[in-house]
């Protein structure tokens, strides 16, 4: 991923239907157009990195051999489609364990960026919710933000919209003309 943009996502709610707490394999649904999305983001060259609170697994709710199936799952499902996460990063903590890797904490990103030579003024941050726009800040990185049924768009956030796929397309609105994310 060393020279190429990145694409930092988040699980629920952005690539997948939010089921609260998703602990079986076959309880993945696709948001509307994320597949698409991913495909846009792809095809101007970028890196697709997960990045997800888990916290189920550190209240009990499920382990972590449950999360690596629905994990496991799901990149079958993107690779049905032509499509492939680059790499996944969770954090298994409750909220409670003030852990450095839970977001808005940036121990996800920061080990993503170690372990994969990204550079941090090449990568985007999307996700639903007010952490995943803290985390892109405390990064420094740009904020995406998917907003449905009418919730209102965090101030942080540099884009606001409907979809991954929207996200795409601004995005791709933006790149200058060294092929810069925004």
């Amino acid at each position: 991923m060393k020279d190429i943009p990145v694409l930092f996502l988040d699980r629920d709610g952005t690539l997948i239907v939010d089921k609260n707490y998703l602990s079986h394999p076959a309880g993945i649904e696709f948001m509307p157009d994320a597949l698409a999305g991913l495909r846009r983001f792809r095809a101007m060259g970028y890196a697709l990195v997960m990045i997800t609170n888990q916290s189920g697994i550190g209240r009990g709710y499920f382990s972590d051999e449950q999360l690596q199936a629905v994990h496991r799952r799901l990149q079958e499902l993107l690779a049905a489609e032509g499509l492939a996460l680059d790499a996944i990063y969770y954090c298994p903590h409750a909220p409670e364990a003030q852990c450095r890797c839970r977001k808005p904490a940036t121990g996800m990103l920061e080990q993503a960026c170690a372990e994969h030579g990204i550079d941090r003024s090449r990568a985007l941050m999307v996700g639903d919710s007010q952490a995943d726009m803290l985390l892109a800040r405390n990064f420094g990185i740009t904020a995406l933000q998917i907003c449905r049924d009418g919730a209102t768009p965090d101030p942080l956030a540099q884009w606001s919209g409907p979809s991954l796929l929207a996200a795409a397309k601004w995005v791709a609105t933006q790149k200058n003309h060294a092929g810069e994310a925004p």
